[in-house]
Order: C-alpha cells, then sequence, then structure tokens
C-alpha cells in the first residue's frame, strides 16, 4: 500500500505537523510506503486566475502532488480546523490540483461527471477548539463534509474517514501526548488495510445492487399483491408462504429480467447523454462498474434462482397447467423485452410487453398462486386501467431515450412515430385510462374497488395531460422530462394502491 499524508497547516513545527509525523511513524511500522508533503514547502499560486482551470500554469510542486495523488492508495489529511472549515493553504491547494481530466471528467450535460480517482480512500486528522459533538451535530461537520462529500467523494475517493481532536488550544502536554499516540495507532491500522470486511463487502455489493434499480419494485409487489388478495376477497384460502415464496420468484425474475436489459440496451446506454433514475439503464456498464460478462452470469444467476423458486411454488401450491403455462409465458415476455429472438422494445413492442407484464402478469401470478381461476374475469378486469397507466409511462420514458435508440435503430414508439406524435398517442391513451376507471365506478362487481380512487385518479390524469400537451406543443420538446415522468409514474400507483386497499 502506497500512503501520502498532506499537511495542510501554513505554518512549520505546528501541532498538526506532530500529528502527521506521528501517523507516519506508525504508517512505517505497519510497512506501509508513506510519501510526504508540506504545503507550506510547495511553491504554487493558491488563487484560480483563469476561467478554465486548465488553462492557468501548472507549477512543478503541483505536477508533483497530482504524480504522489496518483500512485497513493490512501490519502491522509492533516490541518487545523479554522472557522469551521480548512485553512486557504489546504484550500487553494486542492482546488489547483484536482483538475478536470485528472480528478474527475465533466460530461457533455451539466448535471454530471466522471470521478477519476476511484480506489483510493482518505484520512482526514483534525483539530479544532469548537467541542466535537457542536461541530458534529450543531454545526452539521461543515468542513468534514465539503472534503468527504464535496471534494474527495466528488473525485470517487471514498471512505473518507474522520478524526478529530478538541480542544486544541484549552489541552495539557499529557493530553496532546495521549493525541499522539492515537494519531499513531491509526497509522499501524494500515497493516490489516484500510477497509474493513464488511466495507469490502459493501462495496462488492454497491454495483449489483445499482444495477438492481430497485426504484422500478414496489409497484410490481402492488400489482402482485392486488392479485393474491383478490383471491382471498373471492372467498379463496391466503397461504402467506405460498404468497411471499412467489413475489421472491417475480422479484428474481425481474433482477434477471433488468439485467438482461442493461446487457442487450449497453451500445443505446453507451451514447445517451439524457438518462435518468427513470431512464437510460442503470449505468454500471456505461461507468466501468461491472463487465458485460459479470452482468450476463448474474441475470443467468438470478434466471437460475427465480426459476427454481417458481418450481417451488408451482409445486406447493398445487397448480396445474394453466398456471404454470402463464408462469412460462410472463418469463419469456419479460426476458423478450429486449433478448433476442424477440427483442419486442426494438420491435415497437416494448411498450405493449412492459404494460401486460406489469399489470395482468404480475397480477395473474399472485391471483392463480392464491387458488383463483385465470378465466375469472376479476384480475383481468383490475388489470385493464393499470394497464393502460403503465403504457402511457412507457412510451413518455422512450422520449429522453430518442437520440440514442434512434442511433441503434430501436424502434420504440418514439423513434417509429416521432416524440411529438408519441405523446399524443400517451395523451389518448391516459384520456382513456381516466375514461375506463369512471366506467369500472359504475360497475357493481368492481365499482367499489375505485370508489376513493376517482378522486385521486380524475385530477392527477387532467394534470398529466395538461403536462403531456405543455410539453408536446411547446416550442420545443426538451430532452429530458424528468417531471412528466415522474407524473406518470405516480399516475400507475393509484390503480394498483386503491383497488389493494379496497380488498385487504
Amino acid at each position: 500500500m502506497k500512503v501520502l499524508v498532506i499537511l495542510g497547516h501554513p505554518r512549520p513545527d505546528s501541532f498538526a505537523e506532530a500529528m502527521a509525523e506521528a501517523y507516519m511513524d506508525g504508517a512505517r511500522a505497519a510497512g506501509v510506503e508513506v510519501t510526504y508533503l508540506k504545503l507550506y514547502d510547495l511553491e504554487f499560486d493558491i488563487h484560480v486566475t483563469t476561467q478554465k482551470l486548465r488553462k492557468q500554469f501548472s507549477e512543478p510542486d503541483l505536477d508533483y502532488a497530482r504524480q504522489c495523488v496518483s500512485e497513493a492508495d490512501h490519502l491522509v489529511f492533516v490541518y487545523p480546523t479554522w472557522w469551521a472549515t480548512m485553512p486557504a493553504l489546504l484550500k487553494g491547494f486542492l482546488d489547483r490540483l484536482l483538475l478536470p481530466g485528472f480528478a474527475f471528467e465533466e460530461k457533455d450535460r451539466n448535471t454530471d461527471w466522471i470521478p477519476l480517482l476511484k480506489g483510493k480512500t482518505a484520512q482526514l486528522i483534525t483539530t479544532m477548539d469548537t467541542p466535537i459533538l457542536v461541530y458534529r451535530f450543531l454545526y452539521h461537520a461543515p468542513g468534514t463534509n465539503a472534503m468527504r462529500k464535496g471534494t474527495l467523494g466528488y473525485c470517487g475517493i471514498k471512505p473518507v474517514r474522520f478524526l478529530g481532536f478538541s480542544p486544541i488550544s484549552y489541552t495539557t502536554e499529557d493530553k496532546r501526548r495521549k493525541w499522539l499516540r492515537r494519531v499513531r495507532r491509526e497509522g499501524e491500522k494500515l497493516e490489516s488495510g484500510v477497509l474493513t470486511s464488511w466495507e469490502k463487502l459493501w462495496f462488492k455489493m454497491m454495483p449489483w445492487l445499482k444495477a438492481i434499480r430497485f426504484q422500478f419494485y414496489p409497484m410490481t409487489w402492488v400489482s402482485y399483491a392486488v392479485g393474491g388478495f383478490s383471491a382471498a376477497y373471492l372467498g379463496h384460502a391466503f397461504d402467506a408462504w405460498i404468497f411471499w415464496l412467489g413475489y421472491a420468484f417475480l422479484f428474481l425474475l425481474e433482477v434477471a429480467v433488468v439485467f438482461n436489459n442493461d446487457y442487450h440496451d449497453y451500445p443505446s446506454d453507451e451514447v445517451n447523454k439524457n438518462y435518468s433514475p427513470f431512464t437510460g439503464g442503470s449505468r454500471v456498464l456505461v461507468d466501468g462498474d461491472l463487465t458485460r460478462g459479470q452482468l450476463k452470469k448474474g441475470s443467468i444467476a438470478a434466471l437460475f434462482l427465480a426459476g427454481f423458486l417458481g418450481l417451488l411454488v408451482v409445486y406447493m401450491a398445487n397448480l396445474g397447467i394453466v398456471p404454470v403455462a402463464v408462469i412460462a409465458l410472463l418469463s419469456i415476455l419479460a426476458l423478450g423485452y429486449t433478448a433476442p429472438p424477440l427483442k419486442l422494445s426494438y420491435r415497437t413492442l416494448g411498450e405493449i410487453d412492459v404494460g401486460l407484464t406489469h399489470s395482468i402478469g404480475v397480477m395473474l401470478c399472485g391471483f392463480l398462486f392464491q387458488g383463483g381461476d385465470v378465466f375469472d374475469p376479476f384480475p383481468w378486469m383490475i388489470s385493464v386501467p393499470l394497464f393502460l397507466s403503465i403504457v402511457v409511462a412507457i412510451i413518455l420514458a422512450g422520449i429522453p431515450d430518442y437520440a440514442a435508440d434512434k442511433t441503434i435503430d430501436k424502434k420504440t414508439v418514439a423513434v417509429r412515430f416521432g416524440k411529438k406524435v408519441a405523446m399524443c398517442i400517451s395523451m389518448a391513451i391516459t384520456a382513456t385510462t381516466i375514461l375506463v376507471t369512471l366506467w369500472w365506478w359504475q360497475l357493481p362487481d368492481i365499482g367499489s374497488l375505485y370508489a376513493t380512487a376517482v378522486w385521486f385518479i380524475l385530477p392527477h390524469g387532467m394534470l398529466l395531460l395538461y403536462k403531456t400537451v405543455w410539453y408536446a406543443f411547446g416550442l420545443k420538446i426538451p430532452e429530458r422530462i424528468d417531471g412528466l415522468l415522474v407524473l406518470s409514474l405516480l399516475f400507475i400507483f393509484w390503480f394498483g394502491l386503491f383497488p389493494l386497499l379496497a380488498i385487504t
């Protein structure tokens, strides 16, 4: 391990310097390679004097400092906390050191960046007069957060640990010696590495958790729960074990589908400049967090586990050939969204596919797992407005992806018909959804499920229509429509949430 210790105190022979030396003594005793930078010895202008950071002359000492940072695995900053943050010397050093192209890379869109110092860790060691608890809980640790989140974390350096000592001005020599011993022990800990076992596990899990895209799973559960509790509502015995095993099957199937989509949509995601939490994939492949091979193996593993749980549910629930066929068809349609040979999303069928799988598909699973009859109209009726609302959201989600999808000939509704026509189609389906809900409200068998829902669905649907018209017929449809997407996704929830509340 290579450790770089950076002393940020502007004066020689400070207590901060003694702490830096104590840390280095401990680190060397731990057998690590240590490099030491005293900022007061370096010659550089602490002021940024050019509009473009890379245009300013970079002094030799700054070039050397960048080389040290590049070679280091672990960065240690030792400095006093003045006015709740770092000294001007350290701040100016960071301003000049962390240039675009070295510490981070700016993307074409101004809301995102690529951290270039990933894989490094850091330690902050500081003194202050403010009581540590006051600094941390009353002031919310402004200096620490500036370093941990706004500076080092921004460049990809994680984790950033904090070790603070207070009050420096009112302490005894004996207390200071104890602090120095404490700092030395911190350096000695490097013998076993910086990361704990739990942190190592967490950093390995993070890309997979990012790839799963948890924001899309609640609606699947709601649809599935509506199906399961509908069976109980109609008089079938409810089995909690089968219910949760069935959902575990669907969860893992959805994980496999999401991984599969990222794998096959990589060419589009790679050139997509309008991605968001709702569009453009999970970005784990684009950002290099996982390889395509890893994601493919993850998809296969999730699909294998889903298949095992599906067979277990079939056995425990004693399901017949029809429920098994439903499970098989759901799996094929879900995976066929991007996977060959179906590649439904490339044939202008992806929107319908997602609507079917996430409405009647998962709802029927819940219904059949609890003993319901596939020909019972109850779940089919409930799924209709849910299906329509999902199609609206998926059509709109294709708007930001339009340019990227067009480059790889992915024929979404937006690509095939154009963005404005796609928005008009979504408006027509939104209006149909509202009308179907009003119709269902009047029916004796299921009308009670929408008695409260209509008072939320009507204003929400009208607002969604208004916003879609506003975007579609404005001067120019924007590249990103995050607000409209959120509005359309929330619209879906009413068609699952209120029926679920009514039958439970």
